[in-house]
């Protein structure tokens, strides 16, 4: 059967949708299921938040006791001496902290146990909605079919979720994960990005075992489809990735070989990671990687709260976290846990103070640095909950309020090109926001005390998505 070329296809299908539109009323814009509109908490064209304190996502500093006015689902108005119009709803801000949707540039909508790998087609985009992740990058998928299933159904009101882009198959060498898409050869890369781009992914992600020529392959043919690729990277080190044009890195300091002694080309050292234990974040080879990457315009994607598992006794346990497994999975991650401080690794705690430096310092020379969660692991890095576990440990690295803001936001939108339509509270920008129930800049921890979520101004009820997905994390 014939396919129309991917641009081809968009140009047609945009010119479909602006001669329907034209034809449908406007409250058909608005439609949504039962399932959906039971979380719909502020649902009126035109609101105001009132006496808030906004931490806007551009890095500046909170402005304190600002209204901001929203009118069908833009941002028209910030300020202290802003104006409500007659008929808005008003929400009272008072001792609230409000900022734009998380951006989570690794969220997938499957999870893993220490024994189980799960497809998490409802669980996940709740607990994602419900944690202020308004926009996810899905960055490696299980299941792509189901994903792109997911995304039509959550553009279309038919789910309650955050705006998806989605990642195509793992392509990894030929000894993957039998999951993934194991290459044999340069054409075969080509082969397969090129037939996820045809059926609408958004990004590829380049796996471990990866060689040079297959990863360029991968990135050629994606670019060639307006697909951009990003990569969980070790038998290509970040420099060469870069030099081969990849779009995002991934997990920082943890998956960089880098700095690995004797790595050989297209070669995954074991043991890469005990001798990044001693990097000097000040030293010419890491300031090279940096350099290099900000040349080319390369991000990279923070995951701290799925490495810090492996630090024995961390994180501190969660009751909400608990309450969101199932009793199994319960009993798996707690037992992984224990397992994790009996064997008291010497590495992983000194690793783990490294991975944070490692990220300050990038920042510092002037890296773009986002956030995502990576729900895998042994389980203990939940989906939405562990983007909020997240901001505080970007606090732990030694970042300020409004600078985590800004990578868990702006920084998030800007690497997914999409930064003049969210990422900030904004005039003009699409009302996906956050409202804390807290002061975000004396307590990071109030981030978990998520209230309201906006998406493109319609505000959903944390409390209600939450009490939807309790006792069913690692079942769907």
């Amino acid at each position: 059967m014939y396919r129309f070329p991917r641009v081809l296809h968009a140009a047609l299908l945009g010119v479909l949708v602006v001669f329907v539109s034209a034809m449908l009323p406007a409250s058909a814009h608005a439609q949504r299921s039962a399932s959906v509109q039971r979380f719909v908490s502020v649902d009126a064209p035109t609101f105001a938040i009132t006496n808030v304190t906004v931490i806007d996502g551009t890095g500046s500093a909170p402005a304190r006791g600002v209204t901001v006015v929203v009118q069908d689902g833009k941002i028209t108005a910030i300020g202290p001496d802003v104006s409500v119009p007659a008929g808005a709803e008003r929400i009272d801000g008072s001792g609230k902290t409000l900022l734009p949707g998380l951006v989570g540039l690794h969220n997938h909508t499957f999870y893993t146990t220490s024994q189980r790998r799960i497809q998490l087609d409802f669980t996940a985009p709740l607990l994602y909605l419900a944690s202020g992740v308004t926009t996810i990058r899905t960055t490696g998928s299980y299941a792509p079919y189901s994903e792109l299933e997911l995304k039509r159904a959550i553009e279309n009101g038919e789910r309650v979720g955050p705006r998806m882009f989605v990642t195509g198959p793992y392509v990894t060498g030929g000894e993957g994960y039998t999951y993934m898409t194991r290459l044999g050869e340069p054409e075969d890369a080509r082969r397969v990005t090129r037939y996820w781009a045809e059926e609408g992914v958004d990004w590829f992600k380049a796996y471990t075992l990866i060689s040079r020529e297959e990863l360029a392959a991968v990135i050629d043919e994606a670019h060639r489809h307006g697909v951009k690729v990003t990569g969980h990277l070790c038998s290509v080190s970040f420099r060469e990735a870069v030099k081969l044009g990849i779009d995002n890195l991934e997990h920082g300091f943890f998956t960089n070989t880098d700095y690995a002694e004797g790595k050989v080309p297209d070669g995954c050292p074991s043991d890469f990671r005990e001798q990044l234990v001693a990097m000097d974040m000040e030293s010419e080879e890491v300031q090279e990687t940096f350099r290099t990457m900000i040349n080319a315009g390369v991000g990279m994607t923070s995951t701290l709260a799925v490495y810090e598992m492996y630090v024995p006794n961390r994180p501190p346990l969660e009751d909400r976290v608990l309450a969101a497994m199932s009793p199994e999975t319960q009993k798996e991650y707690l037992r992984t846990r224990s397992d994790i401080a009996e064997q008291n690794s010497a590495v992983w705690p000194e690793l783990y103070q490294r991975a944070l430096a490692y990220e300050k310092a990038f920042v510092e020379a002037g890296g773009l640095l986002a956030s995502g969660v990576d729900p895998t692991g042994y389980g203990g890095a939940l989906p939405g909950y562990g983007d909020q576990r997240n901001f505080e440990l970007l606090h732990e690295a030694g970042f300020t309020t409004p600078e985590v803001v800004q990578i868990m936001s702006l920084n998030g939108a800007r690497i997914l090109g999409i930064d003049d339509e969210t990422g900030s509270v904004q005039v003009g920008k699409t009302a996906d926001l956050v409202l804390v129930d807290g002061d975000l800049t004396a307590r990071p921890a109030s981030i978990r005390n998520v209230e309201t979520v906006f998406r493109s101004g319609t505000g959903f009820d944390s409390r209600l998505l939450i009490e939807a997905v309790e006792g069913q994390v690692g079942v769907r």
